[in-house]
Order: C-alpha cells, then structure tokens, then sequence
C-alpha cells in the first residue's frame, strides 16, 4: 500500500514537532518537508530527527505549494500552526485543494467548518486530538443524555493542571462540568480549579519534573449531600505523545474517505473512532 503524503505545519512549534517526529515512524505516511510557519519565524528550516523541513512564510507559500503539490497529489495537510492561523489556513487549503486535518484549537469554529462544507474538499476538525480522553468525553456526554439526574445533590469539585503557557480553561474540563451539569449536578464553569504554577504542580500535584512544559491533569470529585459517597474520575496525560497518534489516525481515516470519494464534509474525532 502507498505511504500518505502529509505536510506538518506549524513548525518549529513543539506540537508540531512531536507530530513529525511521529509521522517519520508510522510506515503509513511520508513526511513531505516543507512546513507552513508564521510570518515571524526567522529560520529557515527545521531539523526533526535528522530530516530538514523547509520552512514556508505566509508571503511566499502560495508561490511555493504548487509545486509540492504537483510532486504529492494526494497531499494531506496536518495543522499545529496558531489559534490567529486556523481560519486564514484552511482557506488556503481549501483553495489549493488539499484536505487537512485541524489540531489546532481557537479561531472562529462556525466560519472553519462553514468554509469546509461549502468546499471540494473534506477534514478532521477536533480540538482534542487524544483518542482515549475524546471517547471518556462522549461516554460523558452518553450518560448526560441517558441517566438524566443521576447526580442530582450531589456537589462537584473539578481540579486542572496544564502547562504555565495554557492561559484558558480546559476545553475538556468544561465539556465534562457540562455533562456532570446535565445529570443534576450545579457547577459553574468558573468554579473550575486551575493550576499553572510550576513549583505546585511539582510539589502539591505531582507532576513529574519533565512534564511540567506539557501536561494535562484532572480531576472531577462528586459527593454526596450527606458526605457518605464520593464518586472520582481522573485523568492524566505527561508530555503530547497522545495527541500525535491520535492525529495521525485521523489522517489515516481522512486519506480513506478521499478515496471514497467524499468531499465538503467535516469528520470528528469521534467519527474517527468509530471509523464509520
């Protein structure tokens, strides 16, 4: 079977390395080496385990793509870019024809899957790219829907720890208060308890040392009115490894829907998992 062609972008962005990295390890692709970066990067290449990835600037990229594409016809695109990027880049791909898959969160989502869906082209759009944490995120969103009031009095106390760069809230960890809210519990977004201090996470959390760039640790607490029950469901994730698999199937997944022929739809992670 033909390796996939895929392009990372977002270079020399962290995310964006660890996906490269992994793409050079998984038989089912092949790295093309160019890289879309910001217009603020001032070199011009990056080394991922010993392969040279050129770096392409916003002011020359549409110069640049035709011939990468010409030379990968099947090109899929992988974006780690910046939240200011998304919109601005998945014009760009979908005015060159190229498929992507989006793992880079913010931007305005309903113009992102708009542009998408009025598109020749198909994508990936998730803002949590980890297999496992997206598939405890709809067993979350089952039970909301099916055991509605099962927590009814019971209170909650929800605990995250992430990197000192992450400004925002967890995407995750409000979606999972949003589900806990929808079988009885009264929680508010902003009651979430976050944690960006390097020294506490170390000290007080645990987190070990070589992790504390890259993390994402919670904890949601339910107890009882009475205080005779406590139900606890943590998860924690060091360093990005997960993300990147969990990318690269995606981009599997999408590299089969184009040969079935599908075009102007927007795929989940969930759909991913499901591989339907």
């Amino acid at each position: 079977m033909r390796s996939i062609d895929v392009m990372v972008n977002g270079l020399p962005g962290n995310m964006a390395g660890i996906v490269a990295s992994h793409v050079l390890r998984d038989d089912r692709f092949n790295l093309v080496p160019f890289s879309l970066t910001g217009q603020e990067i001032l070199q011009n290449e990056c080394i991922i385990d010993s392969i040279s990835v050129k770096l392409i600037r916003p002011d020359v990229r549409d110069k640049l793509i035709t011939g990468i594409i010409e030379k990968n016809p099947d090109l899929i695109m992988i974006d780690y870019t910046h939240p200011s990027a998304v919109n601005m880049n998945a014009e760009f791909y979908v005015r060159k024809l190229t498929p992507f898959v989006m793992g880079t969160t913010g931007g305005d989502r309903k113009r992102l899957l708009e542009t998408v869906n009025a598109s020749a082209i198909s994508a990936v759009i998730a803002p949590n790219m980890a297999k496992q944490i997206v598939g405890f995120q709809a067993m979350m969103e089952f039970a909301a829907t099916t055991f509605t009031n099962l927590f009814e009095g019971y209170s909650l106390d929800v605990r995250e720890s992430h990197q000192k760069g992450k400004a925002d809230t967890s995407g995750t960890a409000k979606a999972v208060v949003a589900s806990f809210n929808q079988m009885g519990v009264r929680f508010r977004e902003e009651d979430i308890r976050m944690e960006r201090n390097p020294d506490i996470q170390k000290k007080e959390w645990g987190v070990p040392k070589q992790f504390l760039s890259g993390h994402g640790w919670h904890t949601y607490t339910l107890t009882s009115e009475d205080k005779t029950v406590k139900f606890e469901f943590t998860h924690n994730i060091n360093g990005r490894d997960i993300y990147a698999i969990g990318t690269l199937d995606a981009a599997a997944y999408l590299s089969q829907k184009i040969k079935n022929g599908i075009k102007g739809r927007v795929f989940s992670m969930i759909e991913v998992l499901k591989r339907v």
